[in-house]
């Protein structure tokens, strides 16, 4: 569904996580089955980019949280080069949010506390998915996840030494519209300082 009204410099907010809070507002109102379902692209040391979904977990002017194994791929991606991006595309409203920044690994605490937060299932889960290694089956998982069952059988489920967040600390943002006959709105914002220098750009 294409949106007519358009994004206008005189209508966004100076700051571009209050306009970023505005639109996953109305996001989260449409209905969206997942709401909180991002792209996350990242890069080894070498220039290998990969991307993948992850689920945004919390965000304030701090930054954007999101939480995965770091022996992941993705998690060592982002420990040998921390600088990643960030994709929320929703079709339904015909906007895109383009975020750019650095990443660093959340403090244990915090990754604990939220860790504390997950369903039961879930937490065994991080203990037995060696995440994006090659495994001989899926009944090998399955044989993982019983061996958890059984190890915190009546008694609860301790974080992975090898799970927790990262937060990505944004230095650039894209706000954009889509347009009709593909005149689409594009606006910008780029850290200057403490400040923040909105621009647009060509469709």
């Amino acid at each position: 569904m294409e949106n007519k009204i358009g994004l206008s410099e005189r209508e966004i907010d100076l700051n571009p996580f209050i306009q970023f809070e505005n639109w996953f507002k109305d996001h989260h109102r449409s209905g969206s089955e997942i709401p909180d379902s991002v792209s996350l692209g990242t890069s080894s040391a070498d220039g290998v980019v990969s991307v993948r979904t992850v689920l945004l977990k919390d965000y304030s002017e701090n930054g954007f949280r999101f939480y995965t194994n770091y022996n992941s791929r993705k998690g060592c991606q982002l420990l040998s080069n921390p600088k990643a991006a960030l994709l929320f595309y929703w079709p339904e409203s015909g906007r895109q949010i383009r975020i750019e920044g650095v990443t660093e690994k959340v403090s244990e605490d915090e990754s604990q506390a939220y860790f504390m937060t997950r369903p039961r299932e879930s937490q065994l889960s991080a203990w037995a998915s060696e995440q994006s290694r090659v495994i001989p089956g899926r009944i090998y998982l399955e044989n993982l996840y019983k061996i958890y069952e059984k190890r915190f059988l009546n008694k609860s489920v301790n974080k992975p030494p090898h799970w927790g967040g990262f937060c990505l600390i944004p230095h650039w943002f894209e706000f954009w519209q889509n347009g009709e006959f593909r005149l689409h709105d594009r606006l910008t914002y780029t850290k200057s300082g403490d400040s923040w220098v909105i621009q647009r750009l060509a469709p």
